[in-house]
């Protein structure tokens, strides 16, 4: 399946709740068994290329994808929110609620995958939501700014980080030693933060959907 097939099976869907409205891209690929939740960090959105070509390699696998603007764009001018990760958390919160909400989802399996402070968003939301997340991958991820709850991480977490971003390195070495959970930390050699180089993305969509289909409900 190529990447432009997948953009065509990807419908607009809205998710709306108290005063908060966001827009968000649903594909359901044929018997799917589990659901990843993207929560983007540092202002991105659900056009992000990254994070949709991550989704396209798990469609791929059978899982299906909800790619959702943790903002709303008149927030989205104050930079102090995105890094509120008590406010993005309560986002994708919400947008598990919706997930559950939905006749056709409700009875998938949970995963959420977080790249920059949507790792740290999906930490702490995977703690607080009375909904079980299954697993959880982060991308070049901030987990120490979920330093309050990371003790408390029941969900299997893969950290993946570039193996030249030192500072964030650094900062998930601290983060992944807290975590009690089933853990795994792969550092891509070569790659920095946004994994911008030569098949650094391809890796990070490869040990994602692994994760995934290793812990999620998943026939493929």
């Amino acid at each position: 399946m190529s990447y432009e097939t997948f953009r065509n099976a990807q419908r607009e869907v809205w998710i709306e709740s108290e005063g908060v409205r966001v827009g968000g891209f649903l594909a359901i690929p044929d018997g799917a068994a589990s659901i990843v939740l993207f929560a983007h960090g540092s202002g991105s959105s659900r056009f992000s290329s990254r994070n949709n070509y991550v989704a396209s390699v798990l469609h791929e696998a059978g899982i299906a994808t909800l790619l959702f603007d943790l903002l709303m764009e008149h927030e989205e001018i104050d930079r102090r929110n995105v890094f509120d990760i008590d406010l993005l958390a309560s986002r994708l919160m919400l947008a598990t609620e919706w997930v559950k909400a939905d006749e056709a989802l409700s009875g998938l399996e949970m995963g959420y995958f977080g790249a920059s402070t949507g790792s740290a968003a999906a930490l702490k939301a995977s703690v607080l939501t009375p909904y079980e997340i299954n697993a959880i991958v982060s991308r070049g991820g901030r987990p120490d700014m979920a330093a309050d709850v990371l003790e408390r991480v029941t969900a299997p977490t893969l950290l993946i980080v570039g193996g030249n971003d030192d500072i964030v390195l650094e900062l998930n070495e601290a983060a992944y030693a807290k975590l009690q959970c089933e853990k795994k930390m792969v550092i891509v050699p070569g790659a920095t933060h946004l994994f911008e180089e030569p098949g650094a993305l391809e890796s990070v969509a490869e040990l994602a959907k692994d994760w995934f289909v290793n812990h999620l409900g998943n026939d493929s």
